[in-house]
């Protein structure tokens, strides 16, 4: 089948949010760049989706938390097939900072921060030319809530900083028509809480999110046109009553002189 969709790039694609998003795209019509570190699984996944859908799947296995896997995928972006990232690929590690492995908390920074930042700037200029496109970064509703119970604030203070980069980004690209859309979101069910050595549902219980319902929910507000999507917030005027906080707060901070309380 021949499709007119043009390529979307979906990191962390082999497992849970990142492989629901390669077969929710695939059929939508986008052919696809799968981006891990285990190309076996990739490859497996691949087939699949090519038979199911027909449209044409690429492999990329790729460290991310590595600057050579990360030179890869950001040499792919620039092929002026892409017209959407996934930024998805991420860590979390569980504990004290201060007790954290320092090998395990680098790769949580590369993953969460560097490689997302830098892929970005990779696609960017692409989709700004062709004056369409989409890059989708894959926060956390941790990235508003500080630290977060049997979370690292290593994690929390990551997801923070992709956050206020999606918002910075797409304020450099909307003019061009390129949409960059943060996804909040809460708990769900993927394979990242085994990883971090932490029982999900022991921890939040009832409240976790499927992973399916969490994608599908990320790609109504991705056609809406949300630059934040919350797949589990209710009431979207809680997150206007905190953008409007925060702007408030601002307007207050610069001036000349130090407050009168630091006198």
């Amino acid at each position: 089948m021949t499709t007119s969709q043009g390529t979307a790039l979906i990191t962390g694609a082999s497992t849970g949010i990142g492989a629901v998003y390669a077969d929710r795209l695939a059929r939508r019509g986008h052919d696809l760049v799968l981006v891990a570190r285990d190309g076996a699984k990739l490859e497996t996944l691949a087939e699949s989706l090519r038979t199911d859908t027909g449209v044409k799947v690429e492999v990329l296995a790729a460290d991310l938390s590595d600057r050579a896997g990360q030179a890869a995928v950001e040499d792919r972006l620039k092929g002026d097939d892409i017209v959407m990232l996934i930024n998805n690929a991420g860590t979390a590690e569980a504990g004290p900072l201060a007790t954290m492995d320092p090998a395990a908390f680098d790769r949580m920074l590369q993953l969460n921060i560097v490689a997302a930042a830098r892929l970005g700037q990779a696609v960017a200029p692409g989709l700004a030319a062709r004056k369409k496109g989409w890059i989708v970064n894959m926060a956390s509703v941790a990235s508003v809530a500080g630290a977060s119970p049997g979370i690292s604030i290593g994690y929390s203070s990551s997801k923070a900083f992709l956050l206020a980069y999606s918002e910075g980004l797409d304020t450099e690209l909307s003019p061009s028509g390129v949409v960059v859309q943060a996804v909040l979101p809460g708990a769900t069910r993927t394979p990242i809480w085994g990883k971090s050595g932490l029982d999900v549902d022991a921890l939040l219980g009832e409240n976790v999110m499927d992973v399916d319902e969490m994608v599908d929910a990320a790609l109504v507000g991705l056609d809406r046109g949300e630059r934040v999507t919350i797949p589990g917030l209710a009431d979207v005027g809680h997150w206007d009553a905190f953008k409007d906080a925060r702007t408030t707060l601002y307007s207050h901070m610069p001036a000349r002189d130090a407050a009168p309380r630091y006198k």
